[in-house]
């Protein structure tokens, strides 16, 4: 999901831990550090190529920092590969995936103008992605063309909105779904006083 926020988020990598804490996939830090040495790369090579700094990549493969999705996201992509092939753990056998609602590893953007949060588990993001995005009042989530063939589906949980895609719009209120072409412009706005809560799924054709 390629959504930008009107005003522009001023988030970091992540927040330092003062102990090791669970990131995404318990097994990430392995992984990138796997990963790394099959290519031969340094940490200062991942970390042009991705765009993290060296020493979030250092505290990643020690599994002393979690991530937010964003920069898991670039970690992936500098390999190459999809996020769900990154973070997914072979042998894994429980039918229950679990994401907790204060787990801020699972935040695209949380900031005082927009929150994006996935609902659907990493492993699992490639044809479709499900999420639960906050506008602030007057906020904005715009969006450039997905790939060809891309749906949107957004059912309004609290809050007016409206719904751009391509020339067509439509104003929903809480409790209205619409679905709606993604692989033109398309863009989500707030048009209410009070925070708009909406659940949205991406299908990737």
């Amino acid at each position: 999901m390629l959504m930008k926020a009107t005003k522009p988020a001023q988030s970091g990598e992540s927040a330092p831990a003062a102990e090791a804490v669970e990131p995404i996939n318990r097994h990430l830090g392995a992984r990138v550090k796997q990963l790394r040495a099959e290519r031969d790369w340094s940490l200062e090579a991942l970390a042009a190529a991705s765009g993290v700094s060296r020493s979030m990549l250092s505290q990643i493969e020690r599994e002393q920092a979690n991530p937010t999705l964003a920069v898991t996201q670039r970690i992936a992509r500098a390999f190459s590969m999809s996020l769900g092939d990154l973070v997914e753990t072979p042998g894994v056998t429980s039918s229950v995936t679990v994401i907790r609602a204060d787990d801020r590893a699972y935040h695209y953007r949380s900031d005082k103008h927009c929150r994006i949060r996935t609902l659907s588990p990493l492993n699992l993001e490639k044809d479709v992605e499900f999420y639960e995005v906050q506008l602030q009042a007057g906020g904005a989530l715009r969006s450039a063309p997905h790939f060809a063939g891309t749906r949107e589906f957004l059912t309004v949980e609290s809050g007016q909105v409206r719904v751009e895609s391509g020339g067509d719009a439509e104003d929903l209120a809480p409790g209205d779904s619409a679905s709606y072409r993604a692989d033109v412009p398309h863009a989500i706005l707030n048009t209410g006083k009070t925070v708009a809560t909406i659940f949205l799924v991406d299908i990737y054709r």
